[in-house]
């Protein structure tokens, strides 16, 4: 129940903390505690343009449209280090209200300066080319401009770096921004946004409305002042943006589900396929997108590598994830609580065998905690190794040869990232060309850099977020053509070229 007790967080509007336009807030939940810590605007659609307006103003502005690249990047440099100066109570505050392991969040969050640094370094070398014409009294070049305003709804389960994974390189890119934080985790980004102004921007280049998706997501979808929209979340919702941006004929990129195969061959090292197989599915309580819920072992290796993942599942400790020595947080809501509970209870009515956990353990924390979930006896047609769980919970399946192990990796509709286990470099290059995912990694998973792009295939995404390839993405680009002859026109029924 909301209570006025609370602390209470406005939207940050063209530098300014503002109530929401309907005077209501939604409250926010500490998923360890079960219990409410604070309150956010509850935006609506006129939060909404009042946001975008601020945002295309400040677009529009010579100080920011006319501020050079370099200067661009100088000012993405001194925001990186006020981040690393705050990295300690935004990973605190990120950890309350997601339920993520402080330790982790530290570690993260003190990484995260580096992509505003990398994007820094990027800003002054976003340019055009010089194109051959065919006659030397024509001179043609491109030009590589900003977008305009960019709509960004980012996710709960990570929102600090998936959020400034999108700003620090449209930022770079000139552009300003509108950010949809998740309603349920809004409390780091209010806290990150006003370090933009602290830095140097200028205020309203990033901005913050904060709100349910259907209220404040929406209205930011269909504006026709946002250019660009950037969404990381359900591929359900990402499939509607699409529709949406498509009918308004905008560019949207979209980091969505996946159903992530790790690949364990006879020759593994199964030990360390063991310990990948719990980084892929039990960090961050299994709630990332590139999960690894599906395992595939090869027969001869199958029973190890349960036993392995069955053994270290047993020793998780489960518990507060401000205490250091916690290794699985809660959940980050009851509805994804009672989302994963549905699909172990599918598995087992599907002939699956729970080989450890299945259920919720006694933490005395109150909070929405499930177990480390193992798997075995299913097949890859069933429900819970076809839709994404988004939880602690993984189904390990064998195989018989190479391509079995293909054939089962991609007979999946999403394509995000997939992990390989084996000592035959032959092998290794063969299973990542064939793979359909946006990532694969080999004997590690669960790695990334700012400097890496990222991109999914099937339904799991469209564009590229990371690395020098998503400056296509908030960039438009313009081609210029230059008569420098003082000669008359030629005959204007004939195309030139």
């Amino acid at each position: 129940m909301t209570t006025n007790a609370l602390p209470r967080h406005d939207h940050l509007i063209g530098g300014e903390f503002v109530p929401p336009a309907g005077g209501e807030y939604l409250t926010s939940d500490n998923p360890t505690t079960a219990q409410a810590w604070y309150e956010a605007a509850r935006g609506t659609a006129p939060d909404v343009e009042r946001a975008v307006a601020a945002a295309r103003t400040t677009f529009e502005s010579p100080v920011w449209r006319r501020m050079s690249q370099t200067r661009r990047g100088a000012l993405l440099r001194r925001v990186g280090e006020l981040v690393g100066e705050h990295a300690e109570e935004l990973a605190r505050t990120e950890s309350t209200d997601n339920g993520k392991l402080l330790r982790e969040m530290t570690v993260q969050l003190a990484g995260l300066p580096e992509y505003f640094f990398y994007y820094a370094g990027l800003a002054d070398k976003i340019h055009g080319e010089t194109i051959p014409a065919s006659s030397v009294d024509v001179l043609n070049y491109t030009l590589r401009e900003p977008v305009g305003v960019v709509g960004a709804i980012t996710p709960w389960n990570s929102p600090l770096t998936l959020t400034v994974a999108k700003l620090a390189p449209l930022l770079a890119c000139g552009n300003t921004a509108v950010v949809k934080p998740s309603e349920y985790t809004s409390a780091s980004m209010l806290a990150l946004a006003p370090l933009f102004e602290e830095a140097g921007f200028p205020a309203g280049v990033v901005n913050v409305v904060t709100g349910f998706g259907g209220e404040a997501g929406a209205p930011l979808v269909d504006h026709p002042d946002v250019a660009k929209l950037s969404f990381t979340g359900s591929t359900a919702t990402g499939s509607w943006i699409a529709e949406r941006a498509g009918k308004r004929l905008v560019r949207a990129g979209l980091e969505l589900g996946g159903k992530s195969p790790q690949l364990v061959f006879a020759d593994a090292d199964v030990e360390s396929a063991a310990n990948g197989v719990i980084a892929g599915i039990f960090a961050a309580a299994g709630q990332t997108c590139i999960a690894g819920s599906r395992v595939l072992a090869h027969r001869s290796v199958y029973d190890e590598l349960v036993e392995r993942v069955v053994a270290r599942a047993r020793t998780i400790r489960i518990g507060d994830p401000l205490d250091d020595t916690t290794e699985l947080g809660p959940l980050a809501m009851p509805a994804q609580l009672a989302k994963v509970e549905e699909y172990v209870a599918a598995g087992r009515g599907e002939g699956g065998v729970v080989a450890h956990g299945g259920g919720r353990p006694d933490t005395g924390l109150g909070g929405w905690f499930h177990e480390p979930t193992v798997f075995t006896g299913l097949s890859n047609d069933t429900r819970m190794c076809r839709e994404e769980i988004f939880g602690p919970v993984v189904a390990i399946i064998p195989f018989d040869d190479e391509a079995e192990a293909l054939q089962i990796a991609n007979d999946t509709n999403y394509g995000l990232a997939a992990g390989i286990w084996t000592r035959d470099l032959g092998r290794a290059h063969r299973a990542a060309a064939a793979l359909d995912a946006g990532t694969v990694w080999v004997n590690m998973y669960r790695a990334m850099s700012p400097m890496s792009p990222r991109s999914g295939f099937k339904t799991s995404g469209l564009g590229v977020e990371h690395g020098t390839e998503v400056v296509r993405e908030y960039t438009r680009l313009k081609s210029v053509w230059i008569n420098t002859s003082d000669e008359p026109a030629g005959d204007p029924f004939v195309l030139r070229s």
